[in-house]
């Protein structure tokens, strides 16, 4: 039987800042290209302040479920703009809603709180080798910057549905052991940000949802549309032997580390069954490699992800990984222990959406800056979250260097958030324009993967095996 897992704790704290409530721009009558316009205004009239924003968060990377100061900078924002929220939702998370004209149909736009580790990086946090090589700071720029855009002016007023601005913890599936004690203590039951939303049900009354993703190593002014993202299941592999001395007695032994290193060259002779047109990768980190030299290995563990273009795919890939893994410990005599984890869902992207955001986006840096990319090998939650609804996820440049390593930065800020702010921005109130026509109509002509008791018992199911 599934453990029960509590609520998150929910807030809606008032702190008084004294431009509480004031919009940006008059609220008064007005057409949608006009709406268009004093959204982007308000959003230049910000500039500044986003801009100390998102610099602050960069400066201050913080892992997931443990953005607690950059959970209430977010907090102190949305404050300022006039918002009531909540937040503590997973942990960390927060949301705050504006009405629209209709109650029926809403629309989520989100950023998300984490960073990454990469010790590498000059600007990482001494302590936690934390840093926003992921682009996290900037998808928290666009949302805020949405949000100035709709909600502190009154244009949401307008829309034909309501909007939810959720800013989400721990996207980066990593620190899998902290996130295991959080599971034991009750706190959590999955690994990912949006994937405890959605089992808090914080999207039962979300009907679409998007939000940006910085593009590594695209300094230059681009938006790309990618059809969709791959997804994963995540493995932690403990391998059990016998310790000895290993110069005086290592035939006492049974060596764990050399039935990990036949696991993993299992894993690689497999490499040649995974179909192109999957994308599957598998690609192990051993965190635990012994105790000392001069001691048989008796205790060495592993972290891996399989990832795939689709589910079916990602777990016929899984299930040849465990068959290698438990290769390696038949062949030692040791013994292995795989724990498997709910990875993420391949990222589904709506076609529509995506369409509108680019039409959006070109309008800003010119059609020929606007590329459809195809397939991308990289995961994300969203990918959980476009199973149930309809979602966009585009890529945005102004960034030089990889994604997650040390050369990683932002080399154009205006287009790393205050164009894509923009562009979301009036995505949003095309979609919601005339009572929400053209939203309603994405909606009902999307059709559901999962719903969410669905969704959670097809993870479970995984999980137990």
């Amino acid at each position: 039987m599934s453990q029960v897992y509590p609520p998150a704790r929910r807030i809606r704290p008032s702190r008084g800042f004294p431009e509480r409530g004031k919009r940006l721009t008059p609220h008064q009558p007005m057409d949608k290209d006009r709406a268009k316009q004093e959204a982007m205004e308000a959003i230049d009239a910000q500039a500044e302040a986003l801009h100390s924003f998102v610099r602050d968060i960069w400066r201050h990377p913080e892992l997931g479920f443990k953005e607690t100061r950059t959970a209430s900078k977010v907090a102190a924002y949305f404050d300022q703009i006039g918002l009531d929220y909540r937040d503590e939702i997973a942990i960390t998370g927060l949301r705050a809603d504006v009405s629209g004209t209709r109650s029926d149909l809403r629309m989520a736009i989100m950023g998300e709180l984490d960073a990454v580790t990469c010790p590498e990086h000059p600007e990482a946090d001494p302590d936690t080798s934390a840093i926003h090589a992921c682009g996290h700071h900037a998808q928290l720029g666009v949302m805020m910057g949405t949000a100035i855009a709709l909600a502190g002016t009154g244009i949401h007023e307008h829309l034909g549905g309501g909007l939810s601005f959720i800013a989400v913890p721990a996207e980066e599936y990593i620190e899998l052991e902290y996130r295991e004690r959080l599971k034991a203590e009750g706190r959590l039951e999955f690994f990912g940000g949006k994937q405890e939303l959605i089992r808090l049900g914080e999207f039962d009354d979300i009907d679409l949802a998007a939000m940006i993703h910085s593009a590594a190593e695209t300094p230059g002014r681009q938006v790309q549309l990618a059809a969709g993202n791959n997804g994963f299941v995540g493995k932690t592999i403990r391998y059990s032997g016998q310790e000895a001395h290993a110069g005086g007695a290592p035939h006492q032994g049974v060596n764990a580390l050399n039935a990990a290193m036949l696991g993993l060259m299992g894993i690689h002779a497999q490499r040649e069954t995974f179909k192109d047109d999957d994308s599957i990768r598998v690609h192990p980190i051993i965190t635990r490699g012994g105790d000392l030299v001069n001691i048989v290995p008796a205790d060495v563990r592993l972290e891996t992800y399989v990832r795939g273009k689709r589910t079916d795919a990602i777990l016929d890939a899984s299930r040849k990984v465990n068959r290698a893994l438990e290769g390696g410990a038949y062949a030692i005599g040791a013994e292995v222990d795989v724990t498997e984890l709910p990875g993420y869902l391949p990222m589904m992207a709506n076609a529509t959406m995506n369409d509108v955001f680019a039409e959006n986006a070109a309008g800003l840096i010119g059609a020929d800056n606007v590329v459809h990319v195809g397939f991308r090998g990289g995961s994300t939650d969203m990918g959980d979250i476009s199973h149930l609804i309809p979602a966009i996820h585009p890529y945005i440049g102004g960034i030089g260097g990889r994604g997650h390593a040390r050369d990683f930065t932002v080399v154009d800020e205006e287009m790393a958030w205050i164009i894509p702010a923009k562009a979301m921005a009036c995505t949003v109130i095309d979609l919601l324009w005339d009572g929400g026509q053209r939203a309603e109509a994405i909606v009902e002509e999307y059709e559901p993967v999962y719903d969410r008791d669905a969704y959670l018992n097809m993870w479970r199911e995984v999980i137990e095996g």
